[in-house]
């Protein structure tokens, strides 16, 4: 608690404190604007804030992150498109809701809820980072290997519907990853001494995220008027009330462990709390139809998992969402390593942190109450006009990294690897959680084998390695099965029965 207070005092300086506020105000907004992530604005803004310092820059980009997984709702309840992947569900009765006029109600339970399953996701974030950090600190070089490879197949499996185009996106990260002479003998730099330090994952990820989007909707865009519907300002009545509290917290309970899973993200929890709010609720047959428990429980679920994500983040180094990933980089770009020894180490910057999302979670809740009208007529913005302003602060943030037109060169290349990436529905976040974790696992790899003198059978030494390896082993087997049993059944369609042969001769 001595640690917590101190982190306050720390996080409501006036400057900490501004920074908070521009991070919330900057989240909400590009999460209401369709197409434009916290992923992405973290990334934009990483280059900006080099000269800043890092407890701001850090309590910005978090405040970004809990405003963007709110600012997905407007787009979800107004507009029946999600601002983010974890908004999907919420668009199923939220759009109803307001369709039949209530779409006030569905934006007030989307916010309370929101500070409701945040500040609770915080508090538990708060008691368990420290407790990870010494349990961790205790793993040698062969559990830290299987804890990374185990997160990198996770990540690759459960994402998407196609576990090859995830192996490829992943196979393309790590191969970035090698870029370099960090061995001491060059690897994939084509004679460019540029590329001896390797490729800057500042860069890559403003090319992917941020580039590569503006091009995919430029390529895509379709110039018809959105159709917003009017927003009074929010409240809620006590009917709506009791309604609401119970999937709240149950929404909640769904969302902080998976944020906390590696690649468990906010999308599965979302879509639990709807399920079982559809079976407990004393009125299912409002659901499809605007039930105000259909947006409670999944926007609680998706704001608890943004908690969850930052505790392997900042326990383990590991992250499970692209936006983690991208404050990750925001965190080596400093020169800070999260890890087990990384809260201990670093005690006033990560409590300021911890504190700040306190902060950020009641800002938020004061101030997209009042200023919902205002997010709905941030839509009207023309999409030529923001995409030309993305790609202007890309090329410019890029640029500033180094000062170096050959990061321009960098920065198109990658941008143009996104484009077609989201052209033939590969997933960004395996490239990006590879390039990030790919030169970790490396080294991880050659300090095991240096200590065992080449001994590989010193990969599968420790427990912990042991557990990672058994749900490794799972892991794949369910991929096999998922591929195998559609195939089969395929082919038992395919066959033709007597009954089908014979009514074909006749």
């Amino acid at each position: 608690m001595d640690l917590l207070l101190e982190g306050f005092s720390q996080a409501l300086t006036p400057t900490n404190l501004l920074f908070a506020v521009i991070g919330v105000l900057l989240g909400t907004a590009v999460g209401v604007l369709p197409g434009i992530g916290p992923a992405m604005t973290v990334a934009l803004l990483l280059p900006v804030t080099y000269n800043v310092e890092p407890a701001s820059a850090l309590i910005m980009f978090a405040g970004i992150y809990y405003g963007g997984m709110y600012g997905g709702s407007t787009t979800s309840i107004l507009l029946n498109t999600p601002g983010e992947s974890s908004s999907v569900i919420t668009a199923l009765e939220g759009n109803k809701m307001a369709k039949a006029g209530r779409a006030s109600q569905a934006l007030a339970t989307a916010a309370i809820g929101s500070f409701i399953a945040g500040t609770i996701g915080t508090v538990l974030l708060v008691a368990l980072a420290p407790q990870i950090g010494p349990l961790v600190v205790q793993l040698g070089a062969p559990s830290y290997f299987a804890i990374l490879l185990l997160a990198l197949l996770a990540v690759t499996v459960v994402l998407g519907s196609s576990k090859l185009r995830g192996f490829a996106s992943l196979f393309l990260g790590l191969t970035v990853g090698l870029v370099g002479t960090s061995t001491g003998q060059p690897r994939l730099t084509f004679g460019q001494g540029q590329l001896a330090d390797g490729i800057e994952v500042v860069v890559v990820a403003v090319a992917i995220f941020a580039l590569g989007e503006a091009l995919w909707v430029a390529a895509h865009l379709r110039r018809k008027p959105l159709e917003i519907i009017p927003v009074g300002q929010p409240w809620m009545s006590k009917k709506d009330w009791r309604r609401s509290w119970g999937p709240w917290l149950r929404g909640t309970a769904y969302g902080f462990p998976f944020g906390a899973l590696p690649a468990g993200g906010a999308e599965v929890p979302t879509f639990l709390s709807y399920v079982t709010e559809r079976k407990l609720s004393k009125h299912p047959e409002e659901f499809g139809h605007g039930a105000i428990e259909g947006v409670a429980g999944p926007e609680a679920a998706n704001n608890a998992s943004a908690a969850g994500t930052l505790l392997p983040m900042l326990a383990l180094g590991l992250p499970t969402t692209a936006t983690a990933a991208v404050i990750l980089v925001a965190f080596e770009s400093y020169g800070l390593q999260p890890g087990p020894q990384f809260m201990s180490a670093n005690p006033t910057l990560v409590w300021a942190l911890l504190a700040s999302l306190f902060i950020a979670n009641t800002l938020l809740l004061v101030i997209n109450l009042p200023m919902a009208p205002l997010w709905a007529k941030l839509l009207q913005i023309p999409r030529p006009y923001l995409y030309a302003g993305i790609l202007f602060f890309a090329s410019l943030g890029a640029y500033a990294a180094n000062f170096s037109a050959f990061d321009l060169a960098v920065l198109l290349v990658f941008g143009l690897l996104g484009f077609a990436m989201r052209r033939f529905g590969i997933p960004v976040l395996p490239l990006i959680i590879g390039v990030i974790l790919g030169p970790r696992l490396e080294s991880q790899l050659a300090e095991a084998l240096a200590i065992s003198q080449g001994d590989l059978g010193t990969l599968w030494s420790e427990p912990v390695a042991i557990v990672c390896y058994l749900i490794i082993a799972l892991l794949v087997a369910w991929t096999i099965i998922n591929v195998v049993r559609p195939a089969s059944r395929r082919e038992q369609d395919a066959t033709p029965t007597s009954e089908t042969r014979e009514g074909a001769n006749l």
